[in-house]
């Protein structure tokens, strides 16, 4: 029998994905939520909700009794854990089995076995499963793990033991590098799983990440739903995921589906889990992990599908069997293609650095049979430094690879975001790069030449972006003020008019974007701009529905057009161009930071101080660790100096641009 009640134990756009699936199913959904959360959309969204404690994830969503408790108020009968958290805790799979609630996943029994990377691999190996060389054991002494890397080589993957994400995973190519990495990695792992135990592994240096979807019901049926593949990856994390893959043959399809199942099988799984391989370029591939939950790109699955495998978890997790279209088929046929990328609050142009703060204007594609959107934010809502900075996936399908590519590119061009700093460039830049367009990306691509995706490899010289984004601007104004006219008591008033006219000579407009000022003759879309030496005869220009389209010295260019919150956004289809607009004449502060300090670079907590006051420290040197994000950053010394004022201590939590250290010149 079906649930009608379920509790969500986890936040974000799964908590808010999962709510959908279970309203469509007449099901009433619970919510939980932190300190941080209480404005949030999966707070908003749920049928109700409690609070479970503070805005870090060891004091709410890591705390398993205050959600069992929750669940037991709510009286809920069944609690879904997403993804990340507590989704593949076996401990709290057995409590919630305790209190009489179902847990929407595997059995305790089958997480302890699965849901260690370690334990995992050792016992596909038992079962024949090809793994790669590595050390997995339960001794964590670090000499020990010092002699297994020197044993297996160099380079080397460290990896949590536990969890997922990219978290807790370090690549080691020198012997004295690993001391160090094995300590951050430690402690990222036990910050984001609450366990520092890791493992050892062999590290391929051109590999591809293709995944098995599998599935089974307490029946005895279990089927697999094809692969994904997640190759394009930065520093473990997946970009970009897609199915089918295009790297599969039939062939080599097969193998490793029947590979997938007969894990599965050797464990009698039950609901939803990924069996992650590793693939060599001549198609031999090794068992990475087995995930025992849903999977952040699980909706490329279900566009081709055409499945809901959030309702598949709930009826399995009630009892029913699955399908008997699915049971009937060894395999399921896939329609089309679709792929998933993720849009974070994040600076590429920093490194990637995580970001934080209200979305002033947040604009996302409309959904279509073409294009899905799961979102756990809308515009006026904040991202916190406490969890993962996703704003939302976008997953486009349709019949053809390329033809999929396509729809992303159009998705992507459609939005905007204005706060925090997003990756929407970078996302943009990898779906048209020959590596992803071809098919033919690995693992550490990304990596190896971040430069062909982050900064300005080719500056724009042409001057009309400029002018575009000025008559853009112009026209705005002149409708903004057009509509306030109209609402007033004089709406023919000529102090109306936004033409700048004066007697005996034409009237002139500042118009300052980026602290560049573009002099503007003219109006209702018939313009001279002036930026400097340069100039341009605007036609004919109309700004409707989000397009400006003009006639710019004669030739006829259209651009895509938003404007929000002084922002002028500009795309021509396959680049954009964000223009900051500001008043004319208003004063520009002088940057002061110089390098005589380290400030905050986004709200965080002070994880380690590596210095002291009056320590001499060389140009380079880690001074610092900060925690934000579930990441760590790594802050050092911007030149060789003496630390005359150190202002934080571990455990601080300090905010965004918080002057940390202080330095002088060495006397």
């Amino acid at each position: 029998m079906m649930f009608t009640r379920v509790l969500i134990a986890n936040r974000g756009e799964i908590a808010c994905r999962i709510i959908r699936t279970c309203r469509r199913l007449g099901i009433e959904t619970v919510a939980v939520y932190s300190e941080a959360d209480a404005g949030a959309q999966h707070v908003r969204q749920a049928d109700r909700a409690y609070p479970i404690g503070g805005p870090r994830p060891a004091d709410s969503y890591l705390r398993g009794e205050a959600i069992i408790a929750a669940a037991k108020k709510s009286g809920a009968q069944a609690i879904h854990p997403g993804y990340g958290f507590l989704s593949e805790n076996a401990d709290f799979a057995e409590a919630c089995e305790k209190a009489g609630l179902v847990f929407i996943g595997p059995s305790a029994e089958s997480m302890r076995k699965m849901g260690s990377k370690a334990g995992a691999k050792e016992l596909m190996a038992a079962h024949g499963v090809p793994v790669v060389p590595g050390y997995t054991g339960a001794d964590q002494d670090p000499a020990l793990l010092a002699r297994e890397a020197q044993r297996i080589g160099f380079p080397l993957m460290i990896k949590a033991a536990h969890g997922g994400g990219g978290k807790g995973m370090r690549i080691v190519r020198r012997a004295e590098d690993f001391a160090a990495a094995l300590e951050s990695c430690q402690r990222e792992a036990k910050n984001a799983f609450g366990r520092d135990r890791v493992l050892l592994e062999r590290y391929l240096e051109t590999p591809r990440h293709i995944e098995f979807q599998i599935f089974g019901d307490r029946h005895g049926h279990l089927v697999h739903l094809n692969e994904r593949e997640c190759s394009a990856q930065r520093r473990y994390q997946k970009v970009l995921e897609e199915s089918p893959s295009p790297f599969l043959t039939p062939e080599l399809r097969a193998r490793m589906g029947d590979a997938a199942i007969a894990a599965g099988r050797a464990l009698g799984y039950v609901n939803a889990g990924t069996v992650e391989f590793i693939v060599g370029t001549q198609g031999d591939f090794y068992f990475m992990e087995i995930n025992t939950r849903l999977q952040v790109e699980h909706p490329v699955t279900e566009m081709v599908l055409h499945l809901d495998l959030v309702e598949l978890q709930l009826h399995v997790a009630a009892g029913e069997p699955l399908p008997a279209s699915l049971i009937r088929n060894k395999s399921v046929p896939a329609d089309g293609h679709a792929i998933e990328l993720r849009l974070y609050a994040e600076d590429p142009e920093q490194g990637f650095l995580p970001g934080s703060g209200k979305l002033q204007h947040l604009q996302l594609p409309p959904q279509s049979a073409h294009v899905r959107i799961d979102s756990g934010v809308v515009e006026g809502d904040t991202v916190t430094i406490f969890y993962d900075p996703m704003i939302a996936k976008l997953i486009a399908w349709d019949r053809t690879r390329a033809e999929a590519l396509q729809r992303m590119r159009e998705a992507l061009a459609a939005c905007d975001v204005v706060g925090p700093k997003s990756n929407l460039a970078f996302l943009e830049r990898l779906v048209r790069h020959p590596a992803v367009v071809e098919g033919r990306i690995d693992t550490g691509y990304l990596d190896r030449h971040l430069d062909e995706f982050v900064g300005d490899a080719a500056p724009d010289a042409d001057p009309v972006p400029w002018f575009a984004a000025a008559t853009a601007w112009l026209l705005h104004e002149e409708a903004a003020t057009a509509a306030r006219a109209r609402d007033s008591a004089d709406p023919h008033s000529p102090w109306a008019r936004t033409d700048a006219w004066r007697l005996g000579h034409p009237g002139k407009r500042l118009v300052v974007l980026d602290h560049a000022t573009v002099e503007a003759f003219g109006a209702g879309g018939e313009y001279t701009l002036s930026r400097g030496e340069l100039a341009c005869r605007v036609q004919g220009a109309v700004l409707q529905d989000g397009t400006l389209s003009a006639r710019f010295d004669g030739i006829a260019r259209r651009y895509a057009v938003g404007i929000a919150c002084d922002h002028v956004l500009l795309h021509d289809g396959t680049r954009r161009r964000r223009f900051t607009h500001t008043p004319p004449f208003a004063f520009a502060a002088e940057d002061t930071a110089g390098s005589d300090a380290i400030r905050a670079p986004m709200p965080g907590r002070v994880a380690l101080v590596r210095t002291h006051t009056g320590e001499i420290v060389a140009e380079g040197q880690e001074v610092l660790v900060l925690e934000a994000m579930k990441m760590e950053l790594s802050l050092r010394a911007p030149r060789a100096a003496k630390v005359a004022e150190l202002r934080a201590v571990a455990g601080d939590v300090v905010e965004a641009d918080a002057l940390l250290v202080r330095f002088e010149d060495v006397g």
